[in-house]
């Protein structure tokens, strides 16, 4: 660096102050975790997460996409892909993957007792009739009855 920059540097130091940082509310030890079963439709845009990628991998990098979405919306290691989902992916062949797809993420308790997660994540396909296209829907809660 020249004299010059270094001149620079000083005269500016004053902004670069640090700044002080605000200490988190205490809890009382307890987790405030997610709710214990939960259900949402989501729209997931594969064709943005399938970008660049190469024919004859496009729909297993698809199907890897809705398990890392699912995982992180759900917050779950265990994903479990329905076969009706499965089926709609590759419905169209490996080259060419729909667009978008709707589906429903339900968080479940863990029946198996070995198992080291105590909740997983289940996939489902929702069929759309009007709405082939997903374009427009919103996250949804969905009532399990």
């Amino acid at each position: 660096r020249t004299s010059r920059h270094r001149e620079a540097a000083k005269a500016d130091a004053h902004l670069w102050l640090p700044v002080s940082r605000h200490k988190m509310a205490k809890t009382d030890g307890k987790k405030t975790g997610k709710a214990d079963v939960v259900t949402r439709d989501y729209t997931i845009n594969l064709h943005k997460r399938l970008h660049k990628t190469t024919f004859k991998k496009k729909a297993p990098r698809a199907l890897r996409a809705v398990k890392k979405f699912a995982e992180k919306m759900m917050g779950t290691k265990d994903v479990r892909v329905d076969t009706a989902l499965n089926k709609f992916l590759w419905s169209q062949g490996v080259r060419n993957v729909p667009t978008r797809v709707r589906v429903r993420l339900s968080r479940r308790r863990n029946d198996d007792e070995e198992s080291k997660e105590k909740l997983y994540t289940l996939v489902q396909h929702v069929q759309l009739g009007n709405n082939p296209r997903c374009k427009g829907l919103v996250t949804e809660n969905v009532d399990e009855s």
